[in-house]
């Protein structure tokens, strides 16, 4: 399968709940999950069907790694995380998506993966807002376009 289809793209249901969408790349919607344990990114593909990183077209998939690398950049430097998680793993959300999500040694679920160690606890609103503000200004800044 390639991403050239007719299908139009919609964001899957459950991603949509448990997110806010902080804008467009140039072939990723960034959303923030919706979950303040941990900041954590999900950048998905707009490609109709996309369910593994396979299902892209070649170009679209040296976009998304550039895309990966640029909003992994912008978290470690606004979160100054010790280690970035980067992952696609799809078995509750078939949808192509990748999670990127900074990691502290404080943080409540370290060493281990952040799934299903902590109960999602939801961003204030005006802590949410500053992180997406802060988010949509350092992607503006670095030189790759900002977040439509």
């Amino acid at each position: 399968m390639t991403s050239e289809t007719k299908t139009p793209w919609s964001l899957d249901p459950r991603l949509a709940a448990d997110t806010v969408a902080a804008g467009d790349l140039p072939l990723s919607r960034v959303l923030l999950s919706n979950d303040a344990n941990y900041p954590w990114l999900i950048l998905v593909p707009r490609r109709a069907r996309a369910v593994e990183l396979i299902d892209l077209a070649a170009n679209d998939r040296a976009q998304l790694m550039d895309e990966i690398a640029r909003v992994s950049t912008v978290l470690r430097d606004l979160t100054a995380c010790h280690k970035l998680n980067v992952a696609t793993i799809g078995n509750m959300v078939a949808q192509l998506h990748i999670h990127v999500i900074a990691r502290f040694r404080d943080d409540g679920a370290w060493p281990a993966p952040v799934w299903g160690k902590l109960p999602a606890k939801p961003y204030d609103p005006p802590v949410r807002d500053a992180f997406l503000r802060d988010l949509k200004a350092a992607l503006a800044a670095d030189g790759g376009g900002q977040l439509e």
